[in-house]
């Protein structure tokens, strides 16, 4: 009978210690709750756009679009020509788009096509321009169907004071072939399922 209590006593304990190690579990959305965001996009054929306003639905803040001092041309050919060069020499064009007091957003969403497998002049300009350092930085993506391409790793490399979290791609539209904004109907549909999936899954939203 003695030992009986001793056991009882002793699982009494163990279970109060157990109660107490875990704690309380955090709420979904709890990890970037109260956070200033801002979303910063590219878009040439608006289906980037599209999937930043998406976000924006979901998460809140502020939406900026990103446009040059000197627009590239409407011709697609022409326009591929003078982004390889601008590769090749690392010429950074200037951004039309001035965004004030930077320093108060905590989140920066960066939105942007895949252009010849890299990251766009434009959006490269824009995280040279912007010390991201100590913020948390989200990239997504859309292209035509050739994925990121080494985009993700780049805004790595360019926000090295930042966290990078994982970044969100789709297939938008192909300018090449013709097919420009595609984010209608049931592909707007199952982007924005997809989207509002990845931002469950950073605890964005519930």
């Amino acid at each position: 009978m003695k030992l009986f209590k001793v056991n009882w006593l002793w699982l009494l304990l163990m279970l109060s210690a157990c109660s107490q190690a875990q704690g309380p579990t955090p709420q979904k959305g709890e990890l970037f709750e109260d956070q200033k965001i801002l979303i910063v996009y590219l878009s040439r054929t608006k289906n980037t756009k599209a999937v930043a306003e998406m976000i924006h639905r979901k998460v809140g803040g502020d939406i900026v679009a990103l446009e040059l001092v000197t627009p590239y041309p409407e011709d697609y050919q022409t326009t591929v020509a003078q982004v390889v060069k601008e590769n090749e020499t690392g010429y950074l064009p200037p951004l039309k788009t001035k965004i004030d007091s930077i320093t108060k957003y905590n989140v920066v969403f960066v939105g942007f096509p895949t252009w010849g497998m890299q990251l766009p002049p434009p959006m490269k300009s824009f995280l040279n321009q912007y010390d991201l350092s100590g913020k948390t930085v989200v990239p997504f993506n859309t292209n035509g169907g050739y994925g990121i391409g080494s985009s993700f790793e780049t805004v790595k490399k360019l926000c090295p004071g930042s966290k990078v979290l994982e970044g969100f791609s789709t297939k938008g539209g192909v300018e090449r072939d013709g097919i420009l904004f595609v984010m209608e109907g049931d592909k707007e549909r199952q982007v924005e399922a997809e989207v509002q999936r990845w931002l469950k899954k950073m605890g964005f939203v519930e």
